[in-house]
């Protein structure tokens, strides 16, 4: 099963890279319903390439909602706009609800709007399988309902030198 976000952020492509990478930015995607928290005794700043970073997810600061190993892996190729860069989440949900899943890949691409210059276009997939998809699937698309949403409202921050 697959959920899908296309959606055109008010930030530069390099921003919203930037952003991909930074736990804080993206921890602040699911806020305040959801706080990930980073299980490592010095969390990264940067997720780089590579990374295996393990986090708890507590719903509303609280509730345990279960644990999850995200997977970090970049990559980049051409579209006939230009270049587009991908950051892909093969992890998996560790214990909770989300552990009754058997696939969990998570796909992010950025890159440069065709229609708005300086803006990004942003692409997001998820793809989970198991017998649990059917009956999390209207769960996780209501929650990237609100992660489009916070995309939105949190990409202007981005900029290192936001407009005046």
């Amino acid at each position: 099963m697959r959920i899908l976000l296309k959606l055109e952020l008010d930030c530069t492509p390099d921003a919203a890279w930037r952003a991909l990478h930074s736990p804080r930015a993206i921890a602040e995607l699911y806020g305040p319903l959801i706080e990930m928290v980073p299980l490592e005794t010095q969390p990264a700043t940067s997720l780089e390439h590579g990374a295996d970073v393990p986090v708890q997810l507590r719903a509303l600061g609280a509730l345990n909602v279960g644990r999850q190993l995200i997977h970090v892996e970049d990559r980049a190729l051409e579209d006939a706009h230009g270049p587009v860069r991908i950051l892909r989440d093969s992890g998996i949900p560790l214990t909770g609800p989300l552990s009754r899943l058997d696939v969990w890949d998570h796909q992010m691409a950025v890159s440069a709007s065709p229609s708005h210059p300086g803006k990004t276009l942003w692409r997001d997939r998820l793809v989970i399988g198991g017998a649990a998809a059917l009956p999390l699937w209207p769960v996780l698309w209501a929650t990237w309902q609100y992660r489009a949403a916070r995309l939105r409202a949190l990409a202007p921050t981005w900029a290192y030198d936001p407009a005046p």
